[in-house]
């Protein structure tokens, strides 16, 4: 699970889903991953910290704790522009709150998009943060989850939150 490029700062932090790795240019965050089958992207290589990776962290276990409903962190979201738009909507939903895939189609102005919405979701480099659990199909399933060890990682996330599903 190697990627080509070392990040620049990286911090773990436990979590009742398993290790999480955050990644930060030094001034933002960059990348979250949530631990899978025991592995990490980076796990080969030392932690790094930077005072924006300190605050993730701390902020990371308050919200685990049940004592934060929003995070206060700057994050650069490298993708396409649909990407991106489909992120920022992803970014406005509340702790608690859900949309569907259809409606983030909607308000990205690509109503039909269904597919490239859940690809664009999926691609979400910054998982939690930026709230992609938070995405339902439009009858309350849930149609799949690509962090931790998926769907059981994104039924923890829905119910820490209150959030009901099928």
């Amino acid at each position: 699970m190697h990627t080509a490029t070392a990040p620049d700062y990286l911090a773990r932090v436990d979590s009742p889903l398993g290790r999480i790795e955050v990644l930060s240019d030094g001034e933002s965050i960059t990348s979250l991953s949530i631990e899978r089958a025991g592995e990490l992207p980076h796990d080969h290589l030392p932690e790094r910290s930077a005072p924006v990776l300190e605050r993730a962290v701390d902020q990371l276990r308050e919200y685990f704790a049940g004592t934060r409903t929003d995070f206060d962190l700057p994050v650069v979201l490298a993708g396409t522009e649909f990407q991106r738009a489909v992120w920022r909507e992803l970014a406005e939903l509340p702790f608690g709150g859900v949309i569907s895939y259809g409606e983030i189609g909607s308000a990205t102005g690509r109503a039909t998009a269904g597919r490239a919405v859940g690809g664009a979701v999926g691609a979400n480099p910054v998982p939690i943060i930026v709230p992609c659990h938070r995405v339902l199909a439009s009858d309350g399933r849930i149609t799949g989850y690509s962090g931790g060890n998926g769907i059981p990682t994104k039924v923890w996330l829905l119910d820490h939150e209150g959030i009901a599903h099928k």
